[in-house]
């Protein structure tokens, strides 16, 4: 059984809260007055029953069998000596009491009043049984229907007052609350536009002696913190940028020259396996400087070219170049697993487009078994969870996820080589990573890879994402934005 949740909203929490409370002080307030007003009647009815004066030696007794009427509500019933119910006095159009046939059944002889039900109906009766010298025994009865009429009544005015001030609690707290919280909503509508466009903007002065006041206060000053924080984090990574970038063109021109002596070197008759190590490592070197070149050209550049492309062109391309020098099975194949290709159109640089699904075949190729398969699969799709581009269980990606039910073009390549950890998996696109042993120097990966991929990917507003399993291979996806 799903229990339905209450209102999310805080105005909605504070009306549920007020009318809960409205109501409950109504209802125990009104519950009071009934039974205050309830026991003041039954006393007052108590006070005239023992008030009810009885016959005396001088006073003649009323004739046996005879109906007397009281002008009163009174109903007085009279039992013998001997105990049997002889007479009644006192006659109206409500049945009277329902007593015993004998005094022995009546209850506190003593005169203390007690209520027994009335002889028809429903109604009741509060009477006081007293007994004489002589051994009669008097009854003195009055009805309650005024005590059970005025409790009667009473209540449901509690009941009509409860629904009153509910309605008044709810139609007048809606816009009252609205009003108290009109700072909040403002404090809310700074923060969304501090998120969409100006992070300079600040939240309006408030009462400082208000919690509100107090809060805006506060969130002032820890934007104020993030900024400076920002702005020291964007610093610092600019001074990085520039270090690097700074360092890759001082070090380009001497390897420059290290490379052409030891390839020199390396093509002499007389050359040594020291050469050789040389010409291997400063190779390496060579390329390791253009990746962190690359790297802060693509930090720095705000965008890349627009151009029209179609993925399934481009990784066509790439096969066909990778083809011949691979040992393993390598082959394109559509998204959905049809016979046919289908386009896969986006908007993007198809130089770095080309950069990134040439790097992920060549890890896929490069990190798995000679003669394992590795598929590329391109075609259109929609994002999703069970598609790509947002975010699932075994999923892992370093960029946000794209909005459900946005088309998209992918490029996925998949291998069945041993596959990634979970722990691997969500820090494989972080730079200078690897993964040991497969993925390491020996094998000529420096890695930034993957760091680069994730950085083109971003700027094309796409996403880079894996899947994984251990021993079953992985299946990297590039998902960008589709055009018609």
């Amino acid at each position: 059984m799903r229990i339905p949740r209450g209102p999310r909203s805080l105005r909605g929490r504070l009306i549920c809260g007020v009318t809960v409370l409205a109501a409950a002080v109504v209802l125990g307030t009104q519950t009071a007055g009934v039974l205050v007003l309830r026991s003041w009647l039954l006393n007052r009815v108590d006070e005239q029953l023992t008030g009810f004066p009885m016959p005396t030696a001088t006073m003649p007794a009323p004739p046996s069998g005879a109906g007397i009427t009281l002008p009163s509500d009174f109903r007085v019933v009279v039992y013998d000596s001997a105990g049997r119910r002889d007479q009644a006095m006192g006659h109206g159009k409500q049945p009277g009491p329902s007593l015993p046939p004998t005094a022995d059944g009546l209850p506190h002889a003593d005169g203390t009043p007690a209520t027994v039900a009335a002889a028809d109906g429903d109604g009741k009766w509060r009477i006081s049984v007293r007994t004489l010298a002589t051994g009669e025994t008097f009854v003195v009865c009055l009805p309650l229907d005024t005590v059970d009429g005025a409790t009667a009544k009473l209540v449901w005015f509690t009941v009509v007052l409860m629904l009153v001030a509910v309605a008044a609690v709810v139609g007048l707290g809606w816009p009252l609350v609205g009003i108290g919280l009109r700072p909040l909503t403002r404090m809310r509508r700074t923060a969304s536009d501090i998120t969409a466009h100006d992070p300079n903007r600040r939240i309006a002065d408030h009462n400082p002696h208000t919690e509100i006041g107090r809060l805006g206060a506060v969130l002032n000053t820890m934007l104020d913190r993030l900024e400076s924080a920002l702005r020291q984090a964007q610093a610092s990574e600019e001074r990085l940028r520039r270090f690097v970038d700074d360092a890759g063109h001082e070090l380009r021109t001497p390897l420059t020259t290290i490379q052409g002596f030891a390839q020199l070197a390396v093509r002499l008759p007389d050359a040594r396996a020291g050469d050789r190590v040389i010409a291997r490592d400063a190779e390496r070197m060579s390329r390791l400087i253009d990746d962190l070149l690359l790297l802060a050209r693509l930090d720095r550049e705000p965008a890349f070219r627009r151009d029209r492309v179609d993925l399934l062109e481009i990784a066509a391309d790439v096969i066909g170049s990778a083809t011949p020098h691979v040992s393993g099975h390598l082959r394109l194949t559509a998204l959905d697993g049809s016979d046919s290709l289908p386009a896969a159109p986006a908007r993007g640089d198809p130089d770095r487009l080309h950069e990134v699904i040439a790097n992920l075949v060549t890890n896929a190729l490069r990190h798995t078994g000679s003669g394992t398969e590795v598929e590329v699969r391109v075609g259109p799709a929609v994002v999703g969870p069970s598609s790509g581009g947002a975010d699932a269980p075994g999923r892992f990606s370093p960029l946000p996820e794209l909005a459900v039910g946005t088309s998209v073009s992918i490029v996925e390549v998949a291998d069945q080589g041993p596959g990634l950890t979970a722990d691997d998996a969500a820090r494989v696109f972080e730079r200078f990573y690897r993964v040991d042993p497969s993925r390491s120097r020996d094998r000529g990966g420096s890695g930034l890879g993957l760091a680069i991929c994730t950085a083109i990917a971003q700027r094309h507003g796409g996403r880079l994402e894996v899947e994984t399993r251990p021993g079953h291979g992985a299946v990297f996806r590039l998902v960008l934005p589709a055009t018609t």
